[in-house]
């Protein structure tokens, strides 16, 4: 029995219902046992009748056309403009001209780590390392990266399975760098006069024909040894240094195994060779773990009698995480747990039996701090390597690597972004459907009859076999079912529009998931290097009781930024709020005032110890990007104010205008302190200034403008430029969501700061002749 071809009724002409946007071929008229008789079957009378008797109708263009092309737009619309205001720029992209591009395999990079012991290691942000310009203020991790290697001229797309190899004061960095253009691994080297803050490239120490990583470097009988991973080669060999640290020679096989992550180390006489082979049949990647003895690290070696010492769940850390160490007369061996990702995070165990026929370990706690930020962290998704010793001063270094995205992120963005695509798709019919848009979805027949000369392809197609049955039944049911669903949605109905609402913002939400996965890079909001150092700053914020809801929201999003350090709240009045009220990943301390006073804002603070602060409004939430690019901006400025709210101060008589002003006279002089950055060192101490004092009278007489003081004292104490501006993507002022908002009355508000202007002038000078135009900085954040 044949089937018919499902028809798509038009907007002209006799029918019901618009017509969907596939040219119309044929009409069918019912008999009473529900077959269709074809009027014409001559496809080319039917493709030259036009609309003829109204029976047989020539292609047209409907107006569902009209609904999917709007729709398209609408959405795609939506899409650009969620990319352009909300995604994160690639920042990686702005790293390096040759490198640190996007790779499925992660964004690896090195953070260095001290301790009293190998159990109490923290990061070098918490040493309050500070440095000259080059360094940052204080240094902060990741302290070598994609950016640090292919600075030296050896393109990298990341750094990892770091080691380290301590020569007096001097530390030298071994790690694997993959490079950008022949996509495989190679091994490459650093070192440090400072104890790890900072470190100088030194180039490619070992480069094969194929992929190498874990560099691990060792003494023996007064030479330096590499023995890396190439188990692409099939076998695992060692390396001699003839010229320390960049000249190695092969110096022999020691098996001809592939194996992946080997270390040796001396433990009761014997050394001893842990590694892993994954080539085995029925071997568990990433959990298995074999055991080699010898009297010497050349060889010959022996395996241990119960190899396999673990084949096991990949979870379980048998796979090596980096060298291995000895504290208190005790051996600690380092092992990746791979459950849920490739190198999610690395686990520690006490070697407490190692004899050629036994072995025995038990798991220890590392205890070092997760990270908190998530994948704004440099290493909020995973680590899976460490290498740990002690300096001459008897202080322990550690290196360990991170990355922000899982393993396979660019895969599993594009797939989840196309899913996304697809079921925008599907709405937009459902909704199509639901409105008479589209009256039907897919044919029956995928070669109707009534088409003209069919190709034998087409012909075969038309026989009937498994699959084209299922498929007819599938297009059969879901024809069927969208007749049902018009009968029971009926959008003339409060239900039927609400079904509408619902789906297109569906749709909408959809639309932005999408966008994200396929465009938005790793959903990180990361930091931007000066001089491939990285750095942070505390955040400040002047606040009371009334404006309690503000500030929990605050703090619980600018806290996850990448380089928050601390938040410090200046209360100036009420009842102090609990600090387990906050939902933060950073520290969070409350500074209770005596006096309720906007001076308050500027109090010099000694237990701040970052020389950057971000004095930010309570009631102002602006992307974690904007905030990070305003760092950066600093750091290329430290002397002046970088902030996000520019004013020009200009005229006979000075009078305090919004930013428009600024933009129609194309420059700026002064920015807002409210959504500022400043050196915690200088700002402070020239605020409370006894030269400052007749100004700070006037701020407490007014109980305003004390952000136009700071901005007059700065340009007081030089004649080069005090501020810079950054634009934001956006900025939201919450407070206009209740009634807490400080300046209310945005006319009197302005008043008033127009009479701080012209006291302040008689007091510190003009503004007047300090403009900054829009848009002279090379990188274009000041448009």
């Amino acid at each position: 029995m044949g089937s018919s071809p499902i028809m798509v009724q038009g907007a002209a002409g006799g029918g019901g219902g618009a017509g969907g946007w596939w040219c119309k071929l044929q009409r069918s008229h019912h008999n009473n046992n529900g077959s269709s008789k074809h009027i014409n079957n001559s496809s080319s009378n039917l493709l030259n009748s036009g609309n003829n008797g109204g029976n047989n109708e020539s292609c047209v263009v409907s107006w569902s056309f009209g609904y999917f092309l709007t729709a398209f737009l609408m959405l795609g619309w939506i899409g650009s403009l969620y990319g352009r205001l909300v995604l994160t720029p690639d920042v990686r992209s702005t790293l390096s001209a040759v490198g640190c591009l996007e790779d499925g395999e992660g964004s690896w990079s090195i953070g260095v780590f001290y301790g009293d012991s190998p159990f109490s290691l923290k990061p070098i942000e918490d040493m309050n390392i500070w440095k000259d310009q080059s360094a940052a203020w204080p240094v902060a991790n990741p302290v070598v990266t994609c950016a640090s290697a292919s600075g030296s001229g050896f393109p990298s797309n990341f750094v990892a399975d770091p080691f380290l190899y301590i020569q007096g004061d001097v530390l030298y960095l071994f790690f694997e760098t993959k490079n950008s253009i022949t996509m495989q691994g190679d091994i490459g080297v650093a070192k440090s006069v400072d104890n790890g803050a900072t470190w100088q490239q030194l180039g490619i120490a070992l480069d094969e024909d194929w992929h190498l990583s874990y560099p691990y470097v060792f003494d023996y009988d007064g030479n330096i040894y590499m023995m890396p991973e190439g188990s692409a080669k099939g076998d695992l060999r060692l390396f001699k240094a003839v010229n320390f640290p960049t000249k190695w020679t092969l110096e022999k096989i020691l098996l001809k195994k592939p194996l992946v992550d080997s270390f040796v180390i001396p433990y009761g006489g014997k050394f001893w060779l842990f590694g892993s082979d994954h080539s085995g049949i029925g071997t568990e990647k990433n959990g298995q773990l074999e055991i080699w003895y010898s009297t010497s690290p050349l060889g010959p070696w022996r395996p241990h009698k119960k190899n396999p010492i673990y084949n096991t769940d990949k979870s379980m850390g048998a796979r090596n995480g980096g060298r291995p160490f000895v504290y208190e007369g005790n051996l600690y061996r380092v092992g990746q747990d791979c459950g849920e990702t490739y190198g999610r995070r690395i686990r520690v165990f006490k070697v407490e039996i190692l004899t050629r026929d036994e072995f025995k370990e038990v798991e220890v706690s590392l205890g070092t701090q997760e990270p908190t930020k998530g994948r704004n962290a440099w290493n909020g998704a995973r680590n899976h390597h460490l290498d740990v010793q002690q300096l001459s001063s008897g202080q322990w270094v550690g290196v360990l690597d991170g990355d922000r995205v899982p393993s396979g992120d660019t895969n599993r963005r594009f797939i989840l972004g196309c899913a996304s695509v697809f079921a925008v798709a599907a709405l937009v019919i459902l909704v199509g459907l639901l409105v008479g848009a589209v009256n039907s979805i897919v044919p029956l027949s995928w070669c109707p009859h009534n088409m003209g000369k069919r190709s034998d392809a087409l012909l075969s197609w038309e026989k009937p076999n498994l699959l084209s049955s299922k498929l007819r039944l599938f297009c059969s049911r879901l024809n069927r079912a969208s007749s049902f669903l018009r009968a029971k949605i009926n959008v003339n109905t409060f239900t039927g529009r609400l079904v509408i609402v619902l789906t297109i913002l569906a749709s909408m939400v959809l639309v932005c998931l999408g966008v994200g996965y396929i465009y938005g890079g790793s959903g990180a909001q990361e930091p931007y290097p000066l001089n491939d150092q990285y750095s942070q700053f505390t955040m400040l914020t002047m606040t009371y009781d009334a404006r309690l809801w503000n500030l929990k929201m605050y703090v619980k999003h600018y806290s996850r930024c990448s380089s928050v350090r601390e938040i410090v709240v200046v209360w100036n009045k009420g009842k102090l709020p609990d600090l387990s009220e906050f939902d933060s990943a950073v520290p969070v301390r409350i500074r209770q005032e005596e006096k309720n006073s906007l001076n308050n804002r500027f109090r010099i603070d000694p237990k701040i110890r970052t020389r950057a602060v971000l004095e930010l409004d309570d009631d102002i939430m602006m992307t974690c990007d904007d905030v990070e690019r305003g760092f950066k901006v600093w750091r290329d400025h430290p002397d002046r104010i970088v902030g996000f709210y520019p004013r020009l101060v200009n005229g006979k008589t000075l009078k305090y205008r919004a930013e428009r002003h600024a933009r129609r006279h194309n420059g700026y002089n002064m920015i807002l302190t409210g959504a500022a950055f400043i050196d915690s060192q200088v700002a402070f101490k020239r605020y409370w200034s006894k030269e400052a004092q007749a100004g700070r009278e006037v701020v407490d007489e007014l109980f305003n403008c004390e952000d136009v003081l700071l901005n007059y004292l700065y340009a007081n104490s030089t004649s080069s430029k005090t501020v810079e501006y950054v634009k934001p993507a956006w900025a939201i002022d919450t407070s206009k969501f209740s009634s807490v908002a400080i300046s209310r009355n945005t006319q009197a508000h302005y008043k008033v700061r127009s009479i701080c202007l012209e006291k302040f002038a008689q007091m510190y000078g003009s503004l007047t002749d300090r403009k900054s135009e829009f848009g002279r900085r090379k990188d274009g954040w000041d448009v």
